[in-house]
């Protein structure tokens, strides 16, 4: 693993440059490559000179990980931008799981160094008053990685402890319920008229601030560029500022010209019976005032034991040795995850059994869901703390598993209902060889068995045709959209023996040079060339207006 490059993870804050620190702009400038989230790379556009950009979409934050990574154990200087702070819901873990994957050491591996920038819950509350003064958590209701039971849980438990909550990712286009079901949540434990702060795009040129209550917040609109603070219940508005008051009224009263104590005597545990006063160790030093008004420092009284230390303490004298007091957590179930995967009954098979249909119904259960592809395969996701036992049950029903996402998949027809098995063997070999390898953008591999090509090989980003005991191949087909076109015919006749080298060649080629979600056709067009490949534009000649999603 090279040793020259450094990789720089950075929170840029919320956007706006008055906010964002020297450090970060310092590495940011030294860097050779910037990575990050499109809209990121945008807001610090400004900043950018000469630097490479490597810019993906919203959930592709795995890709941009490894990606930075790659380039700098090459050598490169790259920074990974995240808004806010870097290590809050930000890039910062994802690049240390990729680099500990890899064997990464400190000492030894590439340099990394962690950049932090302010993060939404300070910059949103500082438009708001000041909501944050005391004790806070922040709960993301994105379930793209954590499933919702579980974030329902941590609401309901910062519910229930009065936190002063900050809510990121609270609403998406796709994802509308979870902020209704937190609502419901906190009505449970809090009043309708808790203070709520709802402010979108903090100090970028759309940013808007809405001030309104736990009851009335769903009036108002609620985005993903949305942080909603919420109050505990001694939060209140003033002159419209959300004011969380830290406490202080218990240790002197504000609008006295005089408190009653001094500061050393506030911060003495007579002073604040309420405080938790960490309960380690016997003796603990405190101060005394001595008649002369000199601070001396003086040994406190032992603490009293509690009831159940008593009780053991008794204990143990009876029977004359110590009793171990059993500690158990808080939180003791385990941890819940979302296990997806593509389950199919082969590479050439395509009948499921009654078996195999019965063994997806008990696995899936009533909390997961099944979806059908016209691959012939099935996506389940399934909540499951015990993904071991799930994939045992599939493969005992003679389930041929595939991961899903950014994977090499190969689709192949059913060879005539097995009529034609001349080429099924050559199938298997790639979907053992290559089957579900981890690329920058998913990759179909098309497979017939017959020059017909009914199963539409070369509507896919590699297609394999066999004709006349050889194979025909094509690379770089555009399977959707409205200038989509089948893949460029590179070769025909390929001796069935070199077949599944020549396509190992073309994937590995494929997965080391190509940029994080970039599809096959936009690589071949890019290099110029795969193998001994020469890339011809086939697309559409006609010019064609892009046409976004709302159409």
């Amino acid at each position: 693993m090279s040793t020259n490059g450094k990789l720089f993870v950075v929170g840029f804050g919320p956007g706006n440059f008055e906010h964002i620190t020297k450090r970060a702009v310092e590495a940011l400038q030294e860097s050779d490559y910037i990575i990050g989230y499109k809209t990121y790379v945008e807001l610090i556009q400004g900043l950018l000179t000469d630097q490479t950009i490597i810019s993906t979409g919203m959930t592709e934050e795995v890709s941009r990980a490894q990606e930075a990574v790659k380039q700098a154990e090459l050598g490169k200087k790259v920074a990974v931008i995240s808004s806010g702070d870097a290590g809050v819901y930000g890039m910062a873990g994802l690049v240390y799981e990729v680099l500990i994957e890899k064997g990464w050491k400190e000492e030894t591996g590439v340099g990394i160094e962690v950049i932090p920038g302010i993060s939404a819950i300070n910059s949103c509350a500082s438009l708001l008053g000041a909501p944050v003064m005391h004790d806070s958590c922040t709960i993301s209701l994105s379930d793209h990685l954590t499933p919702w039971d579980l974030i329902a849980k941590r609401v309901e438990a910062a519910a229930m402890a009065d936190f002063v909550i900050a809510l990121y990712n609270p609403r998406s286009g796709r994802r509308t319920r979870q902020i209704v079901e937190t609502q419901k949540i906190l009505l449970r434990y809090r009043s309708p008229d808790t203070p709520v702060g709802l402010v979108k795009s903090a100090y970028r040129d759309r940013q808007d601030i809405v001030i309104t209550n736990l009851k009335d917040m769903l009036n108002h609109d609620i985005g993903m560029l949305t942080t909603v603070i919420i109050g505990n219940s001694s939060t209140f508005l003033y002159d419209d500022k959300i004011i969380t008051p830290r406490g202080y009224q218990r240790k002197y009263t504000l609008n006295s010209e005089k408190q009653t104590l001094k500061p050393h005597q506030r911060l003495q545990k007579e002073a604040e019976p309420w405080a938790l006063d960490q309960e380690a160790g016997s003796m603990q030093e405190s101060f005394t005032e001595s008649p002369g008004g000199v601070g001396l420092l003086t040994k406190a009284p032992e603490k009293k034991l509690a009831s159940f230390e008593m009780a053991m303490e008794a204990l143990s004298r009876v029977k004359g040795q110590t009793v171990q007091q059993s500690i158990k957590p808080i939180v003791q179930q385990k941890m819940e995850s979302v296990f997806e995967l593509a389950v199919s009954p082969g590479v050439a098979n395509k009948q499921f059994t009654p078996k195999q249909m019965m063994t997806l119904a008990e696995v899936v259960g009533e909390k997961g869901t099944m979806e059908y592809t016209p691959n012939h395969k099935i996506i389940l996701k399934i909540p499951t703390t015990d993904p071991e036992n799930i994939t045992w049950k599939l493969q005992s029903a003679n389930f041929l598993l595939s991961p899903i996402g950014d994977v090499l998949t190969l689709k192949a027809c059913d060879f005539c209902d097995g009529e034609k098995t001349e080429s099924i063997p050559y199938a298997d070999e790639i979907q053992r060889v290559l089957g579900g390898m981890k690329l920058p953008k998913e990759l179909n591999i098309g497979f017939n068995g017959c020059g017909m090509a009914c199963y539409s090989a070369v509507m896919d980003d590699i297609g394999i045709v066999f004709r006349k005991g050889k194979f025909d191949l094509f690379l770089g087909a555009k399977p959707v959209g409205r200038t989509a076109h089948p893949g460029q015919p590179v070769a025909e006749g390929i001796d069935p023996e070199q077949l599944v080298a020549l396509i190992t060649d073309i994937v590995e080629e494929y997965k080391q040079n190509a940029h994080p979600n970039e599809r096959l056709f936009k690589y071949f067009k890019r290099a110029k060339k795969i193998q001994s490949y020469s890339y011809q534009d086939i697309a559409p000649k006609i010019h064609i207006e892009p046409a976004p999603c709302e159409d």
